[in-house]
């Protein structure tokens, strides 16, 4: 356990990211649910990352035999950057509607955690400290030798299935996930699209690819 802890604290250290799955739920009504027209939804500023996320999920369900597209082809750009009236967002439900979509596939970052964590290189690692006094012998330097804190980033996202071909348009499965100090965007979208995809595949939502 301890040596799974400094590989993790490591990571953080040297910038990489990771995305992992905080919790799940899926409605029991919907037990042989099975998309075939889904349009995907990414909600973010970021127009680069919300283009990548989309079109690597996108190619993700076509190559499962799910028909997918991209929200910015089909809404118009403004349509998530700008807030919208309960009017103008019920209008573009009737359009989806008419476009025969039975599921809808969102995502969007609910929140941003800012972490930090102190570092003084690889001297603790595999030490044991099962006896109080060399515990605080190790840890009391970190008042007395160099040392430094780092900010991170941690990102709360969502994901949303909804059932599109309902009448109340019902949710059928959500999943949080914690994107932990992404850097490059496109490592970053490739590691949450796979973690969609594993997660949908676990609830039989979705086709594993053999």
């Amino acid at each position: 356990m301890r040596n799974m802890f400094y590989f993790i604290l490591s990571m953080l250290l040297v910038s990489c990211s990771s995305t992992r799955i905080i919790d799940s739920w899926k409605n029991k009504e919907y037990t042989d649910f099975k998309p075939k027209k889904v349009l995907i939804i990414g909600i973010t500023q970021n127009l680069t990352g919300r283009k990548m996320f989309e079109t690597q999920l996108r190619n993700a369900l076509n190559s499962r035999g799910i028909h997918a597209e991209e929200s910015f082809n089909v809404f118009d750009m403004n349509f998530t950057n700008l807030k919208q009236t309960e009017e103008e967002i019920q209008e573009q439900l009737e359009k989806l509607t008419d476009k025969s979509y039975d599921a809808v596939l969102i995502s969007t970052v609910k929140g941003v955690d800012e972490k930090i964590v102190y570092s003084r290189g690889n001297k603790w690692v595999n030490r044991h400290w099962r006896r109080f006094g060399r515990y605080y012998y190790y840890y009391q330097e970190v008042y007395f030798s160099p040392g430094y804190y780092q900010n991170y980033n941690i990102y709360n996202v969502e994901s949303s299935l909804y059932d599109f071909s309902s009448k109340d348009k019902a949710l059928v499965w959500v999943a949080s996930y914690n994107i932990v100090d992404p850097k490059e965007i496109d490592k970053t979208v490739k590691d949450y699209v796979e973690a969609m995809i594993k997660g949908l595949e676990k609830e039989n939502l979705i086709p594993t690819l053999k």
